[in-house]
């Protein structure tokens, strides 16, 4: 049984929060590991404090587990596959892992399956993006170890290249399109595939992490299907055990074009706990126990607005205007259980469900102006 398994997840943030506050309904219990002592994990499990990167750190942590999962791709591969040598169950595969930690190796298995992705060029030093100006505008992006934002920036003119990035990086053509979607899917060991509704997302502007996103996006069936294909393609040409969010641009001509994939439960499906039948983060543990995946249709339209950090502010976490929000029908808040803030940092969701698009938007723009994270 699922619930005699001792099983094990590479990093404590929220991800991994969601996960088992979801596992807790199996009555499942995890052991975790993060290089914050007080991660959003240490409270409510079994908490390692550890390096997520360091071979010796996370073999002794698999070493009593049954059964590794990931919150966050930072992790030493290297480890994974040793732990998969000596039987223990690791999903998603380190092969999987490690292909998606570097954005120059995903972008050349796109090209390579002939997924539709924006054209590239991949550099290694800011002498070759120099040499490649007139590729511009481009999205420069570090091969490895960029998240949330960091590491992307964009190069619209020869001014900008000083700022380029002087390590393995890539130049991704600056795509003209008109929105940008995510669809999450799933797969079992025993090869089922399932897969939620496309959500539309909307980046900060200074942050460049989703602001909020509506559920489900606002596009055509043909675009839907073309999406929904390309992320059910993805995930069985990798083979993939677990949960895989895929996000795409959908260009002013109607083309779906991929742009990354993360394999693990993801900032655009955090809606799904209180929007879809299945919440993805139960999705995540019945593909990685090989359960009958669950039904992802849509109970109701919903939104999801990050709640970051407010800029200006740093030290102890206040949150400003929650009785407010609170009050509103549909609104659903999660906090994280960090305790500090800083500019831009997640520290919340708030997931708003209704059954009128006028009145979701609406009440995404008052929890906006309204809930402040601040010191």
């Amino acid at each position: 049984m699922a619930q005699e398994k001792r099983v094990g997840v590479l990093g404590g943030g929220q991800l991994g929060r969601m996960l088992i506050q979801s596992a807790i309904d199996f009555n499942l219990h995890f052991s975790v590991l993060d290089p914050d002592a007080d991660a959003p994990c240490s409270k409510i499990s079994d908490f390692t404090h550890g390096n997520l990167t360091d071979f010796d750190t996370v073999m002794a942590f698999g070493r009593d587990l049954d059964l590794i999962t990931i919150e966050i791709e930072n992790v030493s591969v290297a480890a994974l596959k040793e732990l998969a040598k000596q039987g223990k169950q690791v999903f998603p595969q380190p092969e999987v892992i490690e292909l998606i930690q570097d954005k120059r190796a995903q972008k050349q298995f796109y090209r390579q399956y002939q997924f539709p992705t924006a054209e590239f060029i991949l550099t290694d030093t800011k002498e070759d993006v120099i040499k490649n100006s007139a590729f511009l505008p481009a999205v420069n992006k570090l091969g490895r170890e960029g998240y949330d934002g960091r590491g992307v920036q964009i190069l619209r003119y020869e001014t900008d290249i000083e700022k380029a990035f002087d390590k393995p990086s890539l130049l991704e053509k600056l795509v003209d399109f008109e929105r940008e979607i995510s669809v999450i899917v799933a797969r079992s060991k025993s090869g089922e595939v399932v897969s939620y509704p496309a959500v539309e997302m909307v980046f900060h502007p200074e942050a460049n992490l989703v602001e909020y996103l509506f559920s489900p996006a606002q596009i055509s069936e043909a675009v839907a299907q073309k999406a929904d294909g390309l992320a059910r393609g993805i995930i069985e040409k990798l083979d993939m055990v677990g949960l895989l969010a895929v996000e795409m641009f959908v260009t002013r001509q109607g083309e779906v074009l991929v742009n990354e994939i993360a394999p693990r439960p993801h900032n655009s499906g955090h809606q799904t706990i209180e929007a879809n039948i299945t919440s993805q983060y139960e999705q995540h543990l019945r593909a990685i126990f090989n359960w009958p995946l669950g039904s992802t249709k849509t109970v109701m339209p919903s939104a999801m607005v990050n709640l970051l950090g407010e800029d200006g502010y740093t030290g102890n976490a206040q949150y400003e205007g929650l009785t407010e929000v609170l009050a509103q029908s549909g609104v659903h808040v999660h906090l994280y259980g960090k305790n500090t803030t800083k500019p831009f940092r997640k520290m919340g969701h708030v997931t708003i469900v209704d059954a009128d698009m006028e009145n979701l938007k609406k009440k995404v723009t008052f929890v906006k102006q309204t809930l402040k994270v601040i010191a």
